[in-house]
């Protein structure tokens, strides 16, 4: 309140200083401010009589600034006759015009009339001011259980810079519930408005402030930015996505949440908040959905009729004040429903605004996303707002589509009025992308073709085909290699077995003839080492692995004498019968070499394997 107090002070002193119009009179003035929602709607009917000499084509609308640069929209138009007959000009011309010699805490706007008012003539004039931010919460955080409260502060007396011969004002509240009112001189309260006036013989820039507190459980919802694409597609579909980044712009809530209270009493443990939105979508609108970053969001609902689509969402939580959340809707359209040709070039012709006359948006981006190849492009948007251009590419695209880029502050439901996008189209640009997935798949297929039939085989004249062959030999060489070895240590592995049947049955004849068969086959396997390994030797491939296969060799034919040997002497043991110490004193020394070779042959082995 202290801030409304410094406010009154600044532009009291302001009006003092400011200048006066004397050559119109407002002969009556009756204005309108409708407080029933967060978007506040000022009204005003004036009759304006020009007093003076010459004649005026402007007329001048004053604004404190704490309204001025939260107007959102400013609109007038002229009217003439009465009752049935009465009839209204199209929106009149309305620019910034602030004198010289005004402070900067009024603002000045001036409507261009349609004519010359001359000296002694009179008209009306009908204007709509539309603020956002106007309603101040008071006190600024609330609890869950408690309602929330505005203040509103403006006069009861219209700053205008001419004298007004009588004016009045009402505000529509609500509901009938008021905190305080300030109570003026022909003040009247009766069901939910507040009438002040009628004053009399006001002279320019009076002004008398009023503050009102009340209730107000309407739904405050912000969008602090909205992007809303719009993307045409000569295939039959106008595609709408809009994304939402939205917070609750009432009293903050303060304390803790009770899910179990909000359920029990919604509408006293949860009066401040809101649960759903309602967005009036085309009456053709299809393919609808309802999205968020987890996705889907199914507490939605829709009814339809001829002439509209109604869509009913609900967040995944209830919206308290401060509280936010993103989500995205979308939804088609047809395209013949919103796309026109006009002298050889095409428009389309679509709503500005959010589809959801609940909602706020302090930012929007409205992206309009054209064909490929379209050109010519030109925008039509029946108010101020910033424009661009950017390219978007999507599928099959070669050099992108061109977009408008439309971007707004303080966006209110009346700015929801028709814009068009005017650009040429060639018809044949439409085969583009059909032909380019008609060539896509034809190439795939003569590739498919051509590699079906074509032989990629290295030649075989080649050096590296050559090479590759030397190669596969030595490796095939080296695996024979491999398994003549595996099959020596497997009749060292018998003779071992036939030592241990001899020490528990004494049968030496049996023991000589295990011998006599693994030295046939000991023998045997010895002659096919020769011509394996002749080939690696004249191999060059097998440079690098030749001395180890060598080795490996040569460690075999050591280890199977030291084999024999010792097979030899235990059996002569036991033909002498020898006891068992003295077996294993002779057969110590062979054993320990025994040992050791076949480490040496296994871990040759594992190199030559390992190449």
């Amino acid at each position: 309140m202290a801030r409304f107090r410094f406010d009154l002070l600044f532009l009291l002193l302001a009006i003092h200083f400011a200048p006066s119009l004397s050559d119109l009179v407002i002969s009556k003035l009756d204005r309108r401010i409708d407080l029933t929602s967060q978007i506040v709607r000022m009204s005003l009917s004036l009759k304006v009589e020009n007093t003076g000499p010459d004649p005026v084509s402007e007329v001048s609308l004053t604004f404190p600034e704490h309204q001025a640069k939260n107007l959102a929209l400013l609109m007038a138009v002229s009217t003439e006759g009465k009752g049935k007959t009465k009839g209204f000009s199209s929106n009149l011309p309305i620019h910034v015009k602030q004198p010289e010699d005004s402070p900067a805490s009024l603002i000045w706007y001036a409507v261009s009339l349609p004519k010359g008012l001359g000296k002694g003539e009179s008209l009306t004039l009908e204007a709509l001011a539309v603020f956002t931010h106007l309603l101040q919460p008071f006190p600024e955080k609330i609890t869950q259980a408690e309602a929330q409260l505005f203040v509103f502060q403006d006069s009861a007396h219209f700053l205008s810079p001419y004298n007004v011969k009588i004016q009045s004002v009402t505000v529509k509240l609500p509901s009938e519930n008021v905190e305080s009112y300030s109570k003026l001189e022909n003040t009247k309260f009766s069901g939910s408005e507040i009438k002040y006036g009628p004053y009399e013989n006001l002279p320019a820039l009076s002004y008398s402030p009023v503050v009102i507190h009340f209730p107000s459980n309407k739904p405050f919802a912000v969008a602090k930015e909205l992007v809303r694409e719009i993307e045409i597609s000569h295939w039959g579909n106008v595609q709408v996505t809009e994304h939402y980044d939205l917070v609750h712009g009432g009293a903050q809530s303060k304390g803790e949440f009770s899910r179990l209270d909000y359920q029990a009493r919604p509408q006293v443990r949860g009066a401040s908040a809101f649960r759903n939105l309602i967005a009036m979508l085309p009456p053709r609108a299809h393919s609808i959905y309802y999205r968020d970053a987890i996705g889907n969001i199914s507490t939605s609902n829709i009814y339809g009729d001829s002439s509209k689509t109604l869509l009913e969402i609900e967040p995944r939580y209830p919206m308290f004040g401060g509280w936010k959340t993103s989500f995205t809707i979308g939804y088609g359209l047809p395209l013949r429903d919103y796309l026109f040709q006009s002298g050889g070039s095409r428009f389309l012709n679509i709503s500005f605004g959010s589809p959801m006359n609940d909602v706020l948006v302090e930012n929007l981006t409205l992206k309009v996303v054209l064909p490929e190849g379209s050109r010519d492009i030109s925008v039509s948007v029946p108010f101020a707002a910033k424009q661009s251009r950017e390219t978007k590419f999507s599928h099959l695209d070669i050099a992108g589509r061109p977009t408008v880029v439309i971007e707004k502050v303080n966006v209110v439901p009346e700015h929801n009025q028709y814009f068009q996008v005017h650009y040429k189209f060639s018809n044949v640009s439409l085969l583009t992308e059909p032909l380019m997935l008609i060539f896509g798949f034809f190439s795939l297929f003569v590739a498919c073709i051509i590699y079906m039939h074509a032989d990629f085989t290295i030649s075989k004249s080649s050096a590296s085909y050559l090479a590759k062959l030397q190669w596969d030999e030595v490796q095939a060489t080296i695996q024979q290699l491999q398994d003549i070895i595996n099959h020596c240590l497997a009749v060292h592995d018998k003779l071992e077995a036939s030592l241990r049947e001899l020490s528990r049955t004494g049968d030496v004849q049996a023991c000589k003839a295990v011998r006599k068969s693994a030295d046939t086959l000991l023998k045997d396997l010895s002659k096919d080492f020769k011509p394996l390994l002749a080939f690696l030797q004249s191999s060059p491939q097998a440079s690098h692995i030749l001395p180890k296969v060598e080795e490996l060799v040569v460690k075999e034919r050591d280890l199977q004498e030291k084999i024999m040997l010792k097979h030899m002497t235990v059996v002569d043991s036991y033909e002498k019968k020898s006891g068992g110490r003295d077996i294993e004193n002779r057969v110590a020394l062979i054993q320990q070499k025994i040992v050791a070779l076949k480490q040496e042959v296994d871990d040759l082995l594992e190199f030559v394997e390992d190449i």
